[in-house]
């Protein structure tokens, strides 16, 4: 999968705070996203992460 530093990621299930957009910060191995409420770092492994993607938004890319 395709995930770059800058893109948000929708993600199948919400954070606590109720929001389920998360920015990208790193990308490798692990990812580390911030939730886009409440500003909270969260890091975890690629393949959990990849497994709870929704859908991809881009910069550039319409909604």
């Amino acid at each position: 999968m395709d995930v770059r530093v800058g893109d948000v990621l929708e993600m199948k299930k919400p954070h606590p705070c109720g929001c389920k957009l998360f920015s990208v910060t790193r990308a490798g191995m692990d990812f580390k996203i911030q939730c886009q409420k409440c500003g909270r770092l969260v890091e975890a492994p690629r393949l959990k992460v990849e497994r709870n993607i929704k859908r991809i938004i881009r910069e550039g890319q319409a909604e």
